[in-house]
């Protein structure tokens, strides 16, 4: 039971860190790339993609098509509102958004919060670990003898360090699509 509270908290460990890291755009335009981007819709602060579509053309290309043509200027307000760093162009039926490449500096940048989101993950892998030991030598006390709490402790060593090489493997895909122009 222990192991698998473990293993759960191991696992929303790197599903955040996939989230966080769909966040961090690779100088390819993304759907994603505008998933925080909310908008007023009659008073109701509401998600883009649920008042309009969102689509992405081509590699460097974000089309924005609301279902109400009168919510254009919002979505286009709200874009820039984000601080994004992108530029919406409206042209009466959608709005375009043009992803510039990104330059040497910031793709280290990007490389830099990239690894520290991977820290993250870490932290949050070591501390479910450590929450599973103090649990183990809380039966260790009380009910299981010290050989089994032992192999509990390595079980549970084994499955952080699988997790760690995880992390690992998902920032190294990533700092790669990053570097790649």
């Amino acid at each position: 039971m222990i192991y698998d509270m473990a293993k759960d908290s191991m696992e929303a460990a790197i599903d955040h860190l996939h989230k966080e890291l769909l966040k961090i755009r690779a100088g390819k335009a993304s759907a994603s790339m505008l998933e925080g981007v909310f908008v007023d819709y009659y008073g109701n602060n509401t998600p883009l993609n649920q008042v309009s579509n969102v689509n992405t053309p081509d590699a460097r290309t974000i089309s924005v098509q609301p279902w109400e043509k009168a919510m254009l200027p919002i979505i286009e307000k709200a874009i820039m509102a984000a601080n994004l760093g992108l530029n919406p162009q409206n042209n009466g039926e959608l709005i375009m958004i043009n992803v510039p490449p990104l330059t040497e500096e910031r793709r280290l940048n990007l490389v830099k919060q990239t690894k520290a989101e991977g820290e993250h993950a870490k932290v949050s892998i070591r501390n479910a670990r450590k929450e599973a030991n103090d649990e183990i030598k809380r039966l260790q006390k009380d009910t299981i003898s010290d050989d089994l709490a032992k192999d509990a402790e390595e079980r549970v060593q084994k499955l952080t360090d699988s997790y760690g090489k995880t992390v690992e493997s998902i920032l190294e895909v990533k700092e790669k699509d990053i570097m790649t122009v």
